[in-house]
């Protein structure tokens, strides 16, 4: 086999974060990297699939944060773009909510029960702080603590807790949809409150192609560039201080001097990627205290409609005694007019346990809920869509979900990278994580990291290359080249020199 050919950068995932973080290296003059992605497309968690007629996302589907004093760079990319988007308000979902006999709750109701939730949790919220400050006193006094018991989450209030079918419909709503509203959220809090629904036959991910054009060779839409690498599926990563060799599943090896590893923090938790030597104790326990979320999607497609359409009828929601079954639902008439498409949100539990299950399982319980809900005249679905992120090994699930209340010394380490690996993704963003836009900024984040990192070696590397000659001219060193050089690591030596007093520096040196 021919010798693994050696890239100043490997970027190891062609999600939004690997994509801008390559963009930025490119930008700033560093031409010689790989970017290795485990599936056969660029996007990771943002996928289109045509269903129905239209192209749906299977993921990230929803631009958050749009509309305040600040630009969310993810809207810019789409405006830039002329990405097709439709406003999204889950504000009336609370007021279509069905009972299993098909009656509404009533809108009065309704708001009561809403804002006990936000009231109960908000509670929780101030509950939390409190038990956070007093845990951070009592390690102070104590010489510190460990993260997983400042990130504990506070116990459950009996009285708090969701008990009928339209309390479990509304704290669901509360909690995986509109949590902004209970504690501030930075995206909303930074770019403002509203959120687009993506709706373009190019699909979310034609926002990738359009970075990487910028960098990568493209013909007709398609990226012919041979640094980017689909289908190689990172199994072994063995780092030292003299660079990184990266083994895929296929047998190919590769070199570089640094790796920026751009997976899902699904991916960290899992066994897909080994590490030689280990990843260190504070990263190890870091990455396993941050929960993932999984978000499933499933598309149903009618021969016509039978639910309400109109102002406010987007999205409704069916009460049920387990929390989350088949709980939120959305018509996709404003998006795609004519399209009779249905899709019903699920989430954690309820997502795994249908992502185990068949389709035709999943169809079968989809239209009992329906059946409830409008009667049991209504059509069969012709056809269903079911992702599976969990059971994805290349995801491991949707997002990350760090705890409400957590230390910031938690984010710090999930992202702080280990001798010249660079950790990125939605994950690693302190603002932002669970987002588009965070993942985004992720990627350049991690870039500028690491290109400061170069200019301090590239520095370093200059100021050897001033010692040489001087270390051969000057007789008075007790030492001779050759020894300077074995005994002491090379970006030691100007260190040692300096501080002994046998050789001067000068600072302008770059």
């Amino acid at each position: 086999m021919d010798s693994p050919s050696r890239s100043s950068v490997i970027i190891v995932g062609a999600g939004v974060s690997g994509i801008s973080a390559a963009k930025v290296l490119a930008e700033n003059g560093i031409e010689e990297f790989m970017i290795l992605e485990a599936s056969d497309r660029i996007g990771g968690r943002i996928r289109k699939e045509s269903f129905g007629g239209v192209s749906v996302e299977l993921g990230a589907g929803w631009i958050a944060g749009v509309g305040g004093e600040k630009s969310n760079p993810a809207w810019e990319l789409a405006n830039n773009s002329g990405l097709r988007t439709c406003f999204s308000d889950y504000s009336n979902a609370r007021y279509n909510i069905y009972d299993t006999s098909g009656k509404i709750i009533p809108r009065k109701l309704a708001n009561e029960l809403y804002k006990k939730a936000v009231d109960s949790a908000k509670e929780k919220m101030d509950s939390a702080i409190r038990s956070l400050r007093s845990q951070e006193s009592n390690n102070r006094g104590c010489g510190g603590g460990d993260v997983s018991r400042v990130t504990e989450p506070p116990l459950e209030d009996p009285l708090c807790t969701p008990r009928t079918p339209f309390e479990h419909a509304i704290d669901f709503l509360l909690h995986d949809f509109e949590m902004a509203e209970v504690e501030p959220i930075s995206t909303f809090v930074d770019f403002g409150e509203r959120e687009f629904l993506v709706a373009d036959e190019r699909g979310f991910e034609h926002l990738l192609y359009k970075m990487a054009e910028e960098f990568l060779f493209t013909s007709e839409g398609k990226i012919l560039d041979s640094r980017l690498q689909l289908n190689k599926v990172v199994r072994e990563l063995q780092h030292s201080r003299n660079g990184v060799t990266v083994t895929t599943e296929d047998g190919c090896v590769y070199e570089a001097n640094y790796l920026i590893l751009s997976v899902s923090i699904g991916v960290l938790q899992s066994d897909l990627i080994s590490f030689r030597p280990s990843l260190p104790r504070w990263k190890t326990e870091a990455i396993q205290t941050c929960e993932v979320m999984v978000y499933t999607k499933i598309f149903l497609k009618f021969p016509h409609k039978f639910w309400p359409c109109g102002p406010g009828k987007e999205f409704f929601m069916y009460a049920h005694e387990r929390r989350g079954y088949y709980t939120f639902w959305q018509h996709m008439e404003n998006a795609f007019p004519g399209s009779n498409i249905l899709v019903v949100t699920l989430t954690n539990g309820e997502s795994k346990r249908v992502e185990a299950q068949s389709d035709e399982e999943t169809l079968k319980e989809a239209m009992g809920v329906l059946r409830n809900m409008f009667g049991p005249n209504i059509p069969n679905a012709t056809d269903i869509l079911v992702p599976r992120w969990y059971y994805n090994r290349f995801q491991c699930g949707s997002y990350s979900n760090y705890p409400i209340i957590s230390n910031n010394q938690l984010v710090h380490n999930i992202k702080a990278p280990v001798g010249r690996i660079f950790f990125t993704g939605e994950h690693t963003s302190e603002q932002f994580s669970g987002y588009v836009h965070g993942g985004y900024l992720a990627g350049i984040d991690s870039s500028k990291a690491l290109l400061e990192e170069i200019r301090k070696e590239r520095k370093t590397e200059n100021q050897n290359h001033l010692l040489e000659p001087l270390l051969a001219l000057t007789g008075s060193l007790t030492l001779t080249q050759a020894d300077a050089v074995s005994s002491l690591h090379k970006c030691d030596i100007p260190t040692q020199l300096y501080l002994s007093g046998k050789l001067s520096i000068p600072e302008a040196i770059l």
